[in-house]
């Protein structure tokens, strides 16, 4: 009975033994995933794609050994696309509108690529710029990040970001970043945390498959780079060289030269990070298993070399929404080519998920399509395809910075809403891809048949069930408490950013019970007023009774019930309401 026993055991031992190693050998075939993500970098700004005065040699040398897409396009500012690429779905479907006006908080019940490698036992982690959403349920330990490393709002030194905005023109140097959704302090330049940090947690991770988001806050402003880079750049003509092949440059002021001197340099030092990132994948003997993709975010804020494209960020032109993008698989895809299908931000997480072997959600509507087909040579599924763009502030605006591709052609509409066709611009990418011969009165027909699409898929956008109920920001959960509210997140009035005298307010659900509130304001605010409290049908107000100007407010045990409301506060003092710069909502 005894030698029964021990052989049992043996043998238990022995299957869970190989069992382990089967799960072992299955986890390490999987193939780690790597997104690299850049911020007002446009498609100009790399030696790959013309620029003769910007040094990116890492970028220059992967775009050798990747399938390039030439015809890849993104949304024309930051939040929107990042919501796209993380969830393969165009961001008005996702509850994003804007970049700020409390329009940059993605709908928790969106699955984004880190919630879908996770289900496969991925290690996942974010490094770098967020921008869908600051608060619970929306940051990205709430959407599918073991780690994460951020700033806040769209960018470090706005106003959103609090924790960089008063360090001026060094919160790039030196930050109070978000780890793992506490204030942590750090020492050095912002990109080169980020991909030091990113670096870190590959290494901790590399005998398991991992998931890293790098995503850089530069070249966005401020512009604030090392002297170190910038000394490479001071005596640059960046508008040096151009229009002798015939393409499109439009002219730089002296202002605009300087920006992209710094530009370049934050470029150059996002190129050298890089490089640091790569030679450690092949110190770890996991490059060839490990998929690279390299995007940009929109086109530039600034006017500079944009390969001959017309725009910039912001704008629905070729300038605005086209960028590069890499796709680096040794494993899978050894040789590297050009593929130039119309493709986008959308298509990212259907082709990690058909790389990961995961099936992309089915119940809502995904508008991207894996690009493996396109990549092994069958391009039947993207012909007669479209992409639809827009930006405006707050909501779209019909017919107003809005557009749509299919086939080469492209419809812009610059005018009113009830504009006629006339009104419109059409260009045949494929003859005119600067868009210089607006083509709308030659060839109507063509203008109406895409007026019809863009009017559908508007139409559709627009009653979206995350756009018609805002996200909202939970207040008094065990998830977040205290709960920051900051001005990137707030709505009411258009364009809140560092003003005094607006209207604003946050689109929260609250919890039942007492709270604490910190008021603080963007610079003091006169004494003797009355700071207002205003949340559903209760108002609490307190009077404050200090001799000198204050800049910041304590209104102490507040009762408030289970809601979902608008949050309003403000102080109100002279015949003036001052908004707060953030408030800090702690429930006891």
């Amino acid at each position: 009975m005894i030698s029964l026993r021990i052989k049992s055991i043996f043998y238990f031992l022995l299957i869970f033994q190989l069992f382990s190693y089967e799960l072992s050998a299955f986890a390490q075939s999987l193939p780690n995933v790597i997104v690299i993500i850049t911020d007002d970098q446009g498609y100009g700004d790399f030696g790959f794609t013309g620029n003769p005065h910007v040094s990116t040699p890492t970028l220059d040398k992967l775009a050798q050994q990747s399938i390039e897409f030439t015809n890849f396009y993104v949304s024309p500012v930051c939040a929107p696309t990042r919501s796209s690429l993380m969830t393969g779905r165009y961001s008005l479907r996702t509850g994003i509108r804007d970049t700020y006006n409390g329009g940059a908080m993605m709908a928790t019940n969106e699955i984004t690529i880190a919630e879908l490698l996770r289900k496969k036992n991925y290690t996942t982690g974010i490094f770098g710029k967020w921008h869908l959403g600051d608060n619970y349920p929306m940051r990205p330990s709430d959407q599918g990040f073991d780690e994460s490393l951020i700033h806040l709002s769209g960018g470090m030194g706005q106003v959103g970001d609090f924790t960089t905005y008063y360090q001026g023109d060094r919160s790039y140097f030196d930050p109070v970043l978000w780890h793992n959704n506490k204030q942590e302090s750090y020492l050095g330049y912002c990109s080169d945390i980020f991909a030091g940090e990113a670096i870190k947690f590959i290494e901790e991770n590399r005998n398991q498959p991992f998931f890293t988001y790098l995503s850089f806050n530069a070249p966005h402003t401020p512009l604030q780079v090392p002297d170190e880079y910038y000394q490479k750049y001071k005596d640059l003509d960046p508008s040096a060289g151009f229009g002798a092949d015939g393409k499109p440059f439009y002219p730089m002021n002296e202002s605009q030269k300087e920006d992209a001197r710094k530009v370049y340099a934050m470029v150059e030092n996002i190129d050298d990070n890089l490089k640091k990132l790569f030679d450690k994948l092949e110190e770890l003997k996991i490059a060839d298993n490990t998929i690279v993709i390299f995007l940009t975010d929109n086109g530039p804020q600034q006017q500079r070399y944009v390969a001959g494209l017309r725009g910039l960020k912001g704008n629905v032109f070729q300038g605005g929404v086209r960028a590069p993008l890499l796709i680096r698989y040794p494993n899978k895809f050894p040789e590297n080519k050009k593929i130039n299908a119309l493709t986008a931000h959308l298509d990212i997480l259907p082709t990690i998920a058909e790389l990961t072997g995961l099936a992309i959600p089915v119940d809502r509507k995904i508008d991207g399509k894996s690009l493996i087909p396109l990549i092994e040579g069958d391009a039947s599924s993207f012909e007669n395809r479209s992409f639809f763009s827009y930006w405006n502030r707050k909501y779209p605006e019909r017919y107003n910075n809005i557009s749509i591709q299919n086939s080469g052609w492209k419809l812009i509409g610059k005018t009113d809403y009830d504009a006629s066709i006339e009104e419109f611009e059409l260009y045949n990418l494929q003859e005119d891809p600067y868009e210089q011969t607006n083509l709308i009165t030659q060839d109507k027909e063509k203008g109406l048949d895409l007026k019809i699409e863009m009017d559908q898929i508007f139409e559709e956008l627009i009653q979206e069930k995350n756009l018609l109920e805002p996200p909202r920001i939970h207040i008094g959960y065990q998830d977040e408490n205290p709960t920051f509210l900051n001005r990137n997140d707030a709505a009411g009035q258009r364009g809140i950013w560092a003003q005094e005298e607006i209207y604003g307010y946050w689109n929260v659900k609250i919890a039942p019970g007492t709270y604490d509130f910190k008021f603080k304001f963007v610079k003091p605010v006169p004494a003797k007023g009355k700071m207002y409290l205003e949340a559903g049908t209760v108002v609490n107000l307190a009077t404050d009774n200090s001799e000198e100007e204050i800049d910041l407010i304590e209104m102490k045990g507040v009762s408030l019930l289970e809601m979902e409301t608008e949050l309003i506060p403000f102080y109100q003092v002279d015949g003036k309401q001052i908004f707060p710069f953030w408030v800090e909502v702690l429930k006891r």
